[in-house]
C-alpha cells in the first residue's frame, strides 16, 4: 500500500502541532484558537501534500530541487504573511 508513507509524513506534520500546545499549557503568551490549529494543519497538509507531489514528478532530480525549494520558499512566506503579517494583506489577520 502506498498510502503508508505519505500518512506517516503528514502524522510526523501534525504532531509539530503539539509544540504550542503543550507552550499553552505553561505560559499565557500562547493564544491560539481552535481556528489557528485547524489553518496551521492546513498548512502543514498541504506542504506535505505538495512535497510529496514534487517528489512524484517525472522530473529531473535537479528540478525536483528547484521545484521543492520554491515551495517551501512559497510555504514560508505564506506562514510568515499568516503569522505577523509581513506584506500587510488581508491575510494577516489585523
Amino acid at each position: 500500500m502506498k498510502l503508508k508513507p505519505f500518512v506517516y509524513r503528514l502524522m510526523l506534520a501534525w504532531s509539530l502541532l503539539l509544540i504550542p500546545l503543550v507552550g499553552s499549557l505553561f505560559t499565557q503568551a500562547i493564544h491560539w484558537s481552535v481556528f489557528d490549529y485547524f489553518v496551521a494543519a492546513l498548512l502543514l497538509g498541504g506542504s506535505v501534500w505538495g512535497l510529496s507531489t514534487i517528489y512524484k514528478a517525472r522530473f529531473s532530480k535537479q528540478v525536483k530541487r528547484s521545484l521543492g525549494v520554491l515551495f517551501l520558499l512559497f510555504i514560508l512566506l505564506l506562514w510568515s504573511e499568516m503569522a505577523v503579517g509581513l506584506f500587510g494583506s488581508p491575510l494577516a489577520g489585523s
